[in-house]
């Protein structure tokens, strides 16, 4: 029974392996089916693709052609720190000449196979085991509300991949790695900023930079490659802070945004005694970390000219100390209430 089963296996695999095999002159609605097309074809094969290079239109500079290739076509260059490294990468690459050409055909606006390279110089993987490969790993939609809750509920990348991988019966049946699941984390997060708060005012901070050469915006990231901290100025803050820049406040009682996120301004008057804005913050948090680059990123913004600060006693909070210390001229006194301080 059990080579039955087998046999009906290996048939419907080559059944499928004849129908995803690729011909010259086969014809895709975009670039993307093309892909999509020689991927499942990799899949059953046995073997991982990527794009490589890619041809654009001199006349409208739109994608005209793409070549898919196995991923262990051509070879890394030489890295000259190999030769002092005690363990180097070992090359995963044999010069595989496996591949798909695609080009547009632009009276019928279809992705045609121009050329297609089946052999490999290499061993190929066995079909059950394709799915661990790189361009067919995957998180399903079931995995993907699964993967969300535990980060809703705080449960590290490491526990949720272990819990994951005991419900599908071990990691090499999960379809996805770690580092896969940290991706799709990653790019929920990047979601969610894109129409966010924080996505908003990047967009609106790329533009006025593109408009105006003077506009100062600097953001700070986290090991995740995600956006953490927000500092920007325009050129009438940094024309005042030059000119009114040697008393200034810093206020982060603000919590008017929807993530309640503290919100940070640098302050000060002119000489009638109007208030100045000098600079503005959206921060994550209000810890060391932040408030030290926040303040180095505001001396940056503003030329490197420090606050003249007096006084020799800090009250209260013992978090901004030492980046105060780092960024002003001397050890201020500033009257902490509420999340204020005040360099008088």
């Amino acid at each position: 029974m059990e080579d039955d089963g087998r046999e009906e296996d290996v048939k419907e695999n080559e059944d499928l392996y004849k129908r995803y095999l690729p011909c010259v002159k086969m014809e895709f609605e975009s670039e993307q089916e093309a892909f999509d097309f020689y991927n499942e074809y990799a899949r059953i094969s046995g073997f991982c693709v990527r794009r490589h290079w890619r041809t654009l239109s001199k006349i409208d500079g739109i994608l005209i052609a793409r070549m898919f290739v196995c991923n262990k076509e051509g070879q890394k260059e030489k890295d000259k720190r190999s030769l002092v490294v005690e363990q180097p990468h070992k090359e995963t690459r044999s010069n595989c000449l496996a591949s798909m050409y695609v080009s547009l055909n632009r009276n019928t606006s279809k992705w045609v196979v121009k050329k297609f390279e089946e052999n490999h110089n290499h061993v190929l993987h066995l079909p059950e085991h394709s799915h661990l490969l790189k361009s067919h790993r995957m998180v399903s939609e079931a995995q993907a509300i699964n993967i969300d809750i535990a980060a809703d509920i705080g449960l590290s990348l490491k526990a949720s991949h272990d819990l994951l991988s005991a419900q599908a019966g071990g990691k090499e049946c999960l379809g996805f790695t770690r580092e896969d699941q940290k991706n799709y984390l990653r790019t929920r997060r990047q979601r969610s900023l894109k129409f966010g708060e924080s996505g908003a005012l990047l967009g609106y901070f790329r533009n006025q930079a593109a408009q105006n050469p003077y506009f100062y915006y600097a953001v700070q990231l986290d090991k995740e490659d995600m956006i953490t901290n927000i500092f920007w100025a325009d050129h009438e803050m940094i024309t005042d802070y030059a000119l009114f820049g040697d008393s200034i406040s810093f206020d982060t009682t603000f919590r008017t945004n929807k993530e309640y996120r503290p919100f940070a301004l640098f302050a000060g008057f002119n000489h009638f005694r109007m208030t100045c804005i000098f600079g503005a913050a959206l921060l994550y948090d209000e810890t060391v970390e932040s408030f030290e680059w926040l303040f180095k990123t505001f001396l940056h913004a503003m030329s490197g000219k420090k606050p003249i600060t007096k006084g020799k006693r800090m009250q209260d909070n013992g978090t901004l100390i030492e980046p105060l210390n780092q960024t002003t001229e001397h050890l201020l006194s500033p009257k902490y209430s509420r999340s204020i301080i005040r360099i008088d």
